[in-house]
């Protein structure tokens, strides 16, 4: 393991990310289709926010009500905007800082994903899962 190592070498780099704009309907389609947990949410191609699982589950009535639990769940999706729901100005990395500097974020807050910036823009995500894995093959 190289203790200098930069999280671009273990982000992310074919982000998936939302506009701002888009629907918690979409979020939740995004989410299931495509089995991660967090997007960052971009407003003119710039990062304002980020949205996790936990967001909508956190809204959405799981299974409190079991089989209509769909129609509640989509009557709260309607009524509110991801801008609502997301988390606003997150903590970001840059791509050129480390791997190590990354778990101390992570270590010192309590979140689990990382937009990666380069040149204001974003280029990846890590997450604690990137991390511990990246420490179990070193």
């Amino acid at each position: 393991m190289k203790k200098r190592e930069h999280i671009s070498t273990i982000m992310t780099k074919d982000v998936s990310t939302i506009d701002i704009n888009s629907t918690l309907h979409e979020v939740n389609e995004i989410f299931a289709k495509n089995h991660f947990r967090h997007l960052p949410v971009l407003s003119n191609n710039e990062l304002v926010g980020i949205i996790s699982q936990t967001d909508i589950l956190r809204i959405s009535f799981g299974n409190t009500f079991g089989e209509e639990q769909g129609d509640a769940d989509q009557a709260i999706f309607d009524m509110l905007s991801i801008n609502q729901v997301m988390k606003h100005d997150p903590v970001i990395i840059g791509h050129d800082q480390t791997i190590r500097e990354a778990a101390q974020i992570f270590t010192d807050h309590e979140f689990h994903a990382l937009p990666v910036l380069a040149e204001g823009k974003t280029v990846g995500i890590v997450t604690t899962t990137d991390i511990i894995k990246y420490f179990l093959n070193a």
